[in-house]
């Protein structure tokens, strides 16, 4: 069974058995779910809903059945075509329409496709009205539009524009200063969107590029997700010296990662380190400033939490999932937020990640300091983070799972114990966390600590705890 139903939206492998998988009688009965309950929370009232997708094979097929499903409710469906997340959720806002639909697995393999469900703010469902289009979903007590209510559909293709616009527009994005630079960039898009809409963004800040896997087919090259095991392609193009910078993105484009100009990772915890501490820079240097503030979530890096504090600034966590970074940020007014696996939400643009912004921001925060991108790197703290998985199993319990791991450390009084989302351990000099993914039928085991080997071995430690349970 791979149908997940989670924080991040429906998603599942194609093809297979109703209730399983993710196929078109499911996609019928979680998109009515999600329209009805849209139109009940009374927060719209265009009738308009914005669907986007990635490049991913599957995507016609479901934006077909998605888009239909949607006018047999009654709604305007506004299809943005291929787009990225970010861009969809900009869309929405832009077009004042009441919700979206983004169809993407983001960094999943090509076999997956999600329906990541957003309000008429262009912000992703909370936990609490997921739980309620699920409830919905599962009672199956749907009604349809008569034939004189029907939705109409409606194609736009104008928002990639608008949203590089938007990029271009931001305070901190200095167009002319990254011109100036005459950046080299080469930029790999995975075969989806990110094909589509960045040559705009760079066209439009003068920075010469190189794209590899640049055809929107979906068929992906390699393994989508942009971590150093799967990017060999980029890093060795990057070590003929060609660049300034190499750029990686996901299939819908909101998570983001950097390579040197040496071929060496940035590191992808490091990409909102590094766009945060331009920001905060900036920022602080402004008069009667009150301390700014800063989010990202229990599985990233301390690098955040030491450069706010450079400034003078107020470092919160929150638990995984970008709906419950965008809460915490909101609470505490952060300036900048996001995630440790690339994802940088800038509230200034939009709650959401987006790696459009992150580049712009990055490029010009680059082009200011006028070093190389390891120059820039070295700058930061320097940590190193472990990320392990262990596959779930039918059999396996994940809560009397996180109950021993959290009774192994209780006695300790070096450790804090944090159980808002899975079991989060935190030591003076290193942390482990150890959670059920969001998105993948498996159990996210990160560490981080000064070293490699000792990030590494106490992520090992917890993961016989599972095999031993197991």
């Amino acid at each position: 069974m791979t149908l997940i139903k989670s924080i991040s939206g429906i998603r599942g492998t194609i093809g297979g058995s109703t209730g399983d998988t993710l196929n078109p009688l499911d996609i019928v009965k979680f998109t009515t779910a999600y329209a009805q309950f849209i139109r009940r929370s009374g927060k719209g009232s265009s009738n308009k809903i914005v669907v986007g997708r990635d490049a991913r094979i599957s995507g016609e097929m479901v934006k077909n059945v998605v888009c239909g499903t949607l006018m047999g409710v009654g709604y305007d469906v506004i299809n943005i075509g291929l787009a990225t997340t970010p861009t969809t959720e900009l869309a929405v806002r832009m077009s004042e329409a009441d919700g979206g639909i983004i169809i993407t697995a983001s960094h999943n393999p090509r076999q997956w496709n999600a329906l990541k469900l957003l309000n008429n703010e262009g912000e992703f469902l909370t936990a609490a009205d997921g739980a309620v289009v699920l409830d919905m979903a599962e009672k199956e007590q749907f009604e349809y539009a008569d034939v004189d209510h029907l939705g109409h559909y409606i194609e736009d293709y104008s928002f990639d524009a608008r949203h590089v616009e938007n990029v271009l527009q931001l305070k901190l994005v200095d167009v002319e200063a990254v011109k100036a630079a005459k950046f080299k960039v080469c930029v790999d898009t995975i075969n989806s969107v990110g094909g589509i809409i960045l040559p705009r963004l760079f066209e439009k800040l003068g920075v010469e590029y190189t794209i590899l896997n640049e055809d929107a087919n979906g068929d992906f090259a390699h393994n989508p997700e942009p971590l150093e095991k799967n990017l060999q392609g980029i890093m060795d193009e990057m070590k003929t010296g060609k660049y300034d910078l190499g750029i990686v993105v996901d299939p819908d484009v909101d998570r983001l990662a950097f390579i040197c100009e040496n071929g060496k990772m940035f590191g992808e915890e490091y990409t909102l380190v590094s766009v945060a501490d331009y920001v905060l820079s900036e920022m602080s240097n402004e008069k009667g400033n009150e301390p700014l503030a800063t989010v990202s979530n229990l599985s990233s890096t301390r690098a955040l939490r030491d450069v706010t504090q450079k400034y003078g600034g107020c470092y919160a966590a929150a638990a995984v999932g970008e709906v419950n970074v965008t809460t915490k940020m909101k609470e505490v007014n952060a300036v900048i937020g996001g995630e440790g696996n690339g994802g940088v939400i800038y509230p200034e643009s939009h709650y959401g990640r987006d790696a459009l912004v992150g580049i712009a921001l990055f490029l010009t925060s680059l082009a200011k300091k006028g070093c190389k991108v390891s120059e820039l790197r070295a700058t930061f703290p320097d940590y190193q983070i472990a990320k392990n998985r262990i596959d779930l199993t039918p059999e396996t319990d994940v809560d009397a799972i996180l109950v021993k791991v959290k009774e192994m450390f209780a006695a300790d009084p070096t450790a804090q114990v944090n159980d808002i989302d899975g079991v989060k351990i935190d030591f003076p000099d290193k942390w482990v966390h150890l959670r059920k993914s969001n998105t993948e039928p498996i159990i996210r085991v990160y560490s981080e600590a000064n070293t490699m080997e000792e990030a590494d071995a106490i992520g090992k430690k917890l993961m016989q705890v599972v095999y031993d349970m197991q």
